[in-house]
């Protein structure tokens, strides 16, 4: 079964491309043509969130280079304490609505510290996967299309990212304990 699935997984992208360029052809659609247009989309937009992007960067860097994380979650830990949330995944949870990439650096650190198959290591991989980078999707596909007001969405992503963060906390601590 394992050799299916591998398989599957090593030409699925080049069957799909190849079915697409055939039907375009088909279709009598000058392909390349089409697919440069498309890049040319593709380019414009991301001059567009090159300013966004570089902003969420150097916010997440000043929060986390100033020590701003981790007075946080000094400042929460005794409710965590009480309510059994280790304080090494906060700044997992606190991260990763913020961004991605400072969030795996953080999940890597977990599992390397704690092992991958440790109550943390899971916790965090299944937090890395219930989650999502809320302000940085915000931030660069509302501002690629130039949405100002993205309060509702904003409201509503973090408040998914909270449900994903204890819904992680419960669904490990019931498999795994």
């Amino acid at each position: 079964m394992y050799g299916v699935i591998s398989s599957a997984s090593i030409w699925a992208i080049p069957l799909l491309l190849s079915i697409i360029l055939v039907y375009g052809m088909y279709k009598k659609v000058p392909v390349f043509e089409v697919f440069a247009e498309g890049a040319k989309g593709g380019f414009d937009t991301a001059i567009k969130i090159i300013p966004h992007l570089v902003g969420m960067l150097v916010a997440v860097s000043i929060f986390r280079q100033s020590g701003a994380l981790e007075w946080l979650t000094t400042i929460i830990q005794p409710v965590l304490t009480f309510l059994h949330i280790p304080g090494d995944i906060i700044p997992l949870a606190l991260l990763r609505p913020i961004t991605g990439a400072g969030s795996l650096a953080v999940t890597t650190d977990i599992i390397a510290n704690f092992g991958p198959d440790s109550f943390l290591g899971r916790l965090a991989s299944t937090m890395q996967g219930s989650t999502d980078t809320t302000l940085y999707v915000l931030t660069v596909y509302f501002g690629a299309v130039g949405i100002r007001n993205s309060l509702y969405a904003l409201k509503v992503g973090l408040l998914a990212d909270l449900v994903g963060i204890i819904a992680s906390l419960f669904i490990v601590t019931v498999i795994f304990t």
